[in-house]
């Protein structure tokens, strides 16, 4: 079998070189500088995470690589603003084009549309060029996936995003992984889907839960879809729940998220 992230990963690294030349580095740095200066608060994914009682983060994902299209008609300036009218303690934001169908666009565009909780910057990012990205569009916190990057590549990613003012997502898939979690990101996020292939088993998170420092912001990511679940993920020590297609796929995600939140905090 193709191991999927290995081909993602392989594209993005040329996607990356594709946009160094449309937007040379230097111009973008400039951009992001000014932003800056403006001296913007940038809103804490943690912070939010650690205060509220749901701690779901809302995904606006519109594909998968192995579900195809959930929503293509999924508007940026409706469901993510919606998320946040519905109870969502953050939303996660697809900017990977080719395999989830998002775009760093749909992060200013949901911005504009009036959302003002924190915003996770969710694509593969391998490249110092991609953080100053998610600060441009509006972004508060970046995801690093340990299985993408060699450990030095992670903790230079993780220092210059809090130089940008930008919090981190890392996120751990196995055991060997956990050794990332003494480079202090903000978040520590184990995913219960397996990036090579795609079978996932919110299982995952119980067994590593333990293995995480008392002290760390816990995130649980991919295949939550019972509020039951939610229940037993905070008693097992964690503070966020990131979920994306379950809401994605019914017709109203926002409401499908009101709904879900009742029942976790009922």
């Amino acid at each position: 079998m193709t191991d999927i992230l290995d081909e993602i990963i392989a594209h993005k690294r040329i996607e990356v070189e594709q946009f160094k030349q449309q937007l040379p580095f230097r111009e973008l740095a400039k951009k992001v500088e000014e932003i800056m200066d403006e001296g913007a608060e940038v809103p804490s994914m943690r912070g939010a995470l650690m205060a509220s009682d749901s701690g779901i983060i809302s995904e606006f994902k519109r594909k998968s690589p192995s579900k195809g299209w959930i929503k293509e008609e999924g508007r940026a300036d409706v469901i993510p603003l919606s998320y946040q009218q519905n109870g969502a303690s953050a939303l996660s934001i697809l900017a990977d084009t080719k395999y989830f169908g998002g775009c760093d666009e749909f992060v200013e565009i949901a911005r504009k549309s009036g959302v003002t909780i924190p915003v996770l910057y969710k694509n593969f990012v391998i490249d110092e060029y991609q953080l100053y990205q998610a600060r441009l569009c509006g972004a508060s916190a970046v995801l690093l996936i340990a299985a993408d990057l060699k450990k030095s590549e992670c903790r230079d990613l993780l220092n210059k995003a809090h130089d940008l003012q930008l919090e981190v997502l890392l996120e751990m898939h196995s055991e060997p992984e956990l050794e990332y979690v003494e480079l202090g990101p903000d978040m520590c996020g184990i995913n219960n889907r397996n990036l090579g292939t795609f079978i996932t088993k919110v299982e995952n998170s119980f067994r590593m839960a333990e293995l995480l420092p008392k002290d760390a912001c816990k995130v649980s990511e991919s295949g939550i879809s019972n509020p039951q679940t939610v229940r037993e993920l905070r008693q097992a020590g964690f503070n966020g729940f990131l979920i994306g297609e379950n809401f994605m796929k019914t017709e109203n995600p926002g409401a499908a998220l009101g709904e879900f939140i009742k029942q976790v905090v009922c």
